[in-house]
């Protein structure tokens, strides 16, 4: 099982906001650029890059995303803090 995740991901309040910006990466936009533009999350000046972190270390509904979804491939997480666009790069 995976201990450690690296993902990029972008924060906004609104739903509709993060279906249309996952819909925007579905049609080729770059996700780092998309970050900086929407992000609500000082990781968005990095393009929302997050780095790498251990399991446990984030909000339960994102910590549980990012070590069970599908890699590389973007999707709406809701936690407390709004939704994310995440897209998750690896895990070891």
């Amino acid at each position: 099982m995976a201990r450690t995740a690296a993902a990029l991901h972008i924060l906004v309040k609104h739903k509709e906001k993060a279906e249309e910006i996952l819909e925007q990466l579905n049609k080729g936009a770059k996700f780092q650029t998309l970050a900086k533009k929407y992000s609500s999350c000082p990781s968005g000046k990095k393009g929302g890059d997050l780095g790498e972190f251990k399991k446990g270390q984030m909000v339960s509904a994102f910590d549980n995303f990012c070590f069970t979804g599908e890699i590389l491939t973007p999707a709406i997480v809701k936690t407390k803090h709004g939704f994310h666009i995440v897209k998750i790069l690896y895990r070891t």
